[in-house]
């Protein structure tokens, strides 16, 4: 897949976004936390309200065609995440500072791991699969819900 360009290696760049992530949900006024460790399914925690929730954040630099490739799977190989550990996906397009916030009931109804996601263009109804989860922080107050 994409090389790590400016990062030691992959682990590295992971926490860089995740920081990135948390950065924005500050500013978008949501609470984070952290959980201690790297053993929970989730990333980062984020609560608007009375609401918590997990989120496993993603990022891809890798380019292919129109989009992005970005790959929505767990680090064992053989283990898929599921609704009961995650209840949103955060993927940053790192090339071109793109965030798409996917409720996890759409990633895992696919039966691969990768997702195509087209921030290139202008956003179009209809016209990539994803787009409606460009930047769609709303979704994390509970607006719009669609899986």
């Amino acid at each position: 897949m994409a090389k790590c360009k400016g990062f030691s290696n992959f682990q590295e760049r992971g926490e860089w976004v995740e920081l990135q992530f948390m950065v924005r949900a500050l500013r978008k006024r949501f609470r984070v936390s952290k959980p201690w460790g790297n053993s929970s399914p989730y990333d980062v925690g984020v609560e608007h309200g009375r609401r918590f929730l997990r989120v496993q954040v993603k990022s891809t630099s890798y380019r292919r065609g129109n989009g992005y490739l970005c790959r929505f799977s767990c680090k064992k190989k053989s283990k898929r995440y599921t609704r009961r550990q995650v209840d949103f996906f955060a993927a940053y397009v790192i090339p071109e500072d793109v965030w798409y916030i996917i409720p996890a009931a759409v990633v895992l109804k696919n039966k691969g791991t990768e997702l195509m996601l087209c921030p290139l263009g202008r956003m179009r109804k209809g016209c990539y699969r994803y787009e409606g989860y460009r930047e769609a922080w709303k979704r994390l107050r509970g607006g719009k819900r669609r899986a």
